[in-house]
């Protein structure tokens, strides 16, 4: 039996985009962008030492999910306006 809850949040869901190139581009840049800044950190080589960047292995991958968030939101916020 599904819960009323569900049946009225159902209505309310935003339109969400398939993936597509775009989509995949915005994420790409998100993620670009918070790692380069993720090098302007206090203490970014604390930890193993990533052999091509100047940041640890933790820096990179909590920039990469951060960026990940950031690009989820700019993409979302982009179809809700309408412009993706």
């Amino acid at each position: 039996m599904i819960s009323s809850i569900l049946l009225a949040a159902q209505a309310t869901v935003p339109p969400t985009p398939a993936w597509n190139p775009t989509v995949g581009i915005i994420i790409s840049i998100s993620c670009l962008v918070i790692v380069l800044l993720s090098t302007r950190i206090e203490k970014p080589l604390v930890g193993p030492k990533f052999p091509i960047l100047p940041i640890s292995i933790p820096t990179f991958v909590a920039a990469m999910a951060f960026g990940h968030i950031i690009g989820v939101g700019i993409v979302l916020g982009l179809t809700n306006i309408g412009r993706l």
